[in-house]
C-alpha cells in the first residue's frame, strides 16, 4: 500500500510541474504549488521523520503564500506566456529522459526507490525547464523552487539531518523572498511605464 502511495504521489509531481510549466494564472499556479509540496511531503514521510517532512510542506507553503501575498493587488502587470503547446513538447522530451535516467539512477541509490527517483527527477528537470524559459521574476521564481524539491528528495535518502532540512528550508523561503522582491520591482516598472 505504502508503494503505491509513493508512487500516486510521484505521478501526482509530474501533473503538477506540467501543469506549472503551462499555466497562465499565477492563482493556479500557486495553488498547483503547493499541491506540488503536498507529495513531495508525501514521499519525504518514506525517508524522513514527520517533523522533517512537515517542515518542507509548511516552508513550501509559506513561499507560496508570500509570492501569493506580492501578487494579488498588482497581477494586471504579469505578462502573457509563450506558446503553451512548445511548452508541453519540451516537457515530453524531458519526462522521457527521466524515464531513462531513473533506473539508472535507482541504480546509484538503491535506497531511494523508483517512485523516489522518478519525482526528483522530473522536479529538477521541469523546473530547469521552466526556468530556462522565462525572463520574468515569477515564473523564474517558481522554476528555481521546483528545482530545489527535486534536489531536496534526491538527498533525501542520503541524509537526514535536521541542519541540512532547516538550511533548505531557510533557502526555499530566501527564494520566495527575493522572489518577491523581484517581483515588487517588476511591478513598479511596469506601473512607471503605464503612468
Amino acid at each position: 500500500m505504502l508503494e503505491y502511495l509513493r508512487w500516486f504521489a510521484a505521478i501526482l509531481i509530474l501533473s503538477s510541474t506540467i501543469t506549472l510549466l503551462l499555466s497562465r494564472d499565477w492563482r493556479l499556479s500557486l495553488g498547483v504549488l503547493a499541491v506540488q509540496y503536498l507529495a513531495v511531503f508525501t514521499i519525504l514521510l518514506t525517508h524522513w521523520p514527520l517533523t522533517m517532512s512537515a517542515a518542507k510542506l509548511v516552508t513550501g507553503w509559506m513561499a507560496a503564500a508570500t509570492l501569493g501575498m506580492t501578487l494579488a493587488n498588482q497581477a494586471d502587470f504579469l505578462p502573457v506566456q509563450s506558446s503553451r503547446l512548445f511548452k508541453f513538447f519540451l516537457a515530453l522530451v524531458v519526462v522521457g529522459a527521466v524515464f531513462q535516467a531513473a533506473s539508472a539512477v535507482n541504480g546509484w541509490i538503491p535506497a531511494a526507490g523508483l517512485p523516489l527517483i522518478f519525482a526528483s527527477l522530473t522536479l529538477i528537470g521541469l523546473g530547469i525547464l521552466q526556468l530556462g524559459m522565462t525572463v520574468e521574476p515569477f515564473r523564474a521564481t517558481l522554476g528555481l523552487l521546483t528545482m530545489l524539491s527535486g534536489f531536496e528528495l534526491l538527498s533525501a535518502p542520503l541524509d537526514n539531518s535536521v541542519l541540512v532540512a532547516a538550511l533548505l528550508a531557510a533557502v526555499t523561503l530566501g527564494i520566495a523572498l527575493i522572489g518577491s522582491y523581484l517581483l515588487t520591482l517588476h511591478f513598479a516598472v511596469a506601473q512607471e511605464i503605464v503612468e
